[in-house]
């Protein structure tokens, strides 16, 4: 007999269903008489009395339903959180081996690996947990459990923003703050701080990046703009780099980039200072680099300021390419997840116009394997990057 969760609420759609997409959003569903509690799992029933799904329900949220499951057998319980960690490691072990690169990966890359709302990062023996659905937070311990099985005897850190706590509407103060964990990468040590440093603590998503761009270095001038806990400047001076700049409006993440490099013994200068009227003053002077990167923080969560996020990006990289030798190279790159990469290019095409200088695009990338997206939910894909050569 097919397994239909009696116990479960159920909630039915007004229009017809026929998108694979996990997120069904506000407008399509009707309203339960009896009003389930933000991330209760559900039974998805469509306009025509169809079974369609089950998955959270958040009566509260832009995103009413999240599709968990389209197996009407198979039953969302801690079982099934289980299978679902269980096959997002596997991928990163097995397929990926990130275990021979690094012991810093992502675990859990919310719809990428069909567990939406949901993302888990490790460092070593700390594993970093973000909510992004009141589901994934209501049903945590399930998940805790999932992970404990993976990464036995692990350490839990666990935060979510306050605006997707306001849009989720659900409360989390997050976990007691978690001692800093040192991870290894490539054969380069950093020290991982959830609690002192912005999100999770390290940014393991430009792991490839990191390691191209650090084979180009060698003999050159380095500049890391927006450096923050140093990571692409640290792998610069590892890798042979004559001199290496690192920039950060941000003392607190200067003070664990500073850490970094002595755990490397390598050398930094750590710069504290706003990009814009730092690289003018660099640009007057005639300071010219052979390297510059430039990874600046999400710009934007809300779609009306696109055009002005777009206009901060092409400014930045207008003056880093003014701080560039010819020859050079640029590495930049964008983590806002509503700016495509279509449009993050053609930024690049208008800032290199405004400069006065020719860019030859030599590589474009993302996030590292790690971070998968389903082909049919692209939400699941936001970073960006770029290298590129100037020519004059």
């Amino acid at each position: 007999m097919p397994l239909m969760n009696a116990d479960l609420p159920t909630v039915r759609l007004r229009n017809p269903w026929r998108s694979s997409h996990p997120w069904i959003f506000q407008k399509l569903v009707e309203k339960p008489v009896a009003k389930p509690k933000p991330g209760t799992i559900v039974d998805i029933i469509g306009v025509d009395g169809e079974w369609i799904g089950r998955g959270f329900y958040n009566g509260h949220s832009r995103i009413a339903l999240r599709i968990l499951e389209t197996d009407r057998d198979v039953a969302v319980d801690a079982a099934w959180f289980a299978r679902r960690i269980a096959t997002a490691v596997a991928l990163r072990r097995e397929v990926l081996q990130l275990d021979a690169v690094s012991d810093a990966w992502r675990v859990v890359h919310s719809e990428g690996d069909g567990l939406s709302g949901l993302v888990v990062d490790r460092y070593g023996d700390l594993l970093v947990v973000e909510y992004f659905s009141a589901g994934m937070f209501r049903h945590r311990e399930w998940i805790y459990e999932a992970l404990a099985a993976q990464f036995p005897g692990c350490r839990f850190h666990a935060f979510a923003d306050e605006h997707v706590q306001k849009q989720e509407s659900f409360d989390f103060r997050g976990s007691e703050p978690a001692q800093p964990a040192i991870i290894t990468e490539h054969g380069i040590r950093f020290r991982a701080d959830p609690a002192g440093a912005h999100k999770t603590g390290f940014f393991a998503d430009q792991r490839d990046s990191r390691q191209w761009l650090s084979q180009h270095v060698a003999g050159k001038r380095v500049l890391d703009l927006c450096c923050n806990t140093g990571g692409f400047g640290i792998y610069a001076a590892v890798r042979g780099a004559s001199e290496v700049v690192g920039i950060d409006i941000d003392e607190d993440v200067l003070a664990i980039a500073k850490g970094n490099a002595k755990l490397n013994d390598a050398h930094v200068k750590f710069v504290q200072a706003d990009l814009f009227p730092w690289l003018r003053d660099a640009g007057n002077r005639g300071d010219l680099y052979d390297v510059v990167i430039l990874d600046p923080a999400k710009l934007t969560r809300d779609r009306d300021q696109v055009i002005p996020a777009l206009k901060k990006y092409l400014d930045m990289n207008k003056l880093a390419l003014g701080v560039l030798k010819p020859g050079g190279l640029l590495a930049t790159f964008s983590c806002t997840g509503l700016v495509s990469e279509d449009e993050f290019l053609g930024m690049l095409r208008r800032a290199a116009f405004y400069a006065g200088r020719t860019l030859q695009v030599l590589k474009v990338a993302g996030a590292g394997p790690d971070h998968p997206f389903l082909a049919h939910v692209p939400e699941s894909r936001y970073l960006k990057a770029a290298f590129c050569r100037v020519l004059d």
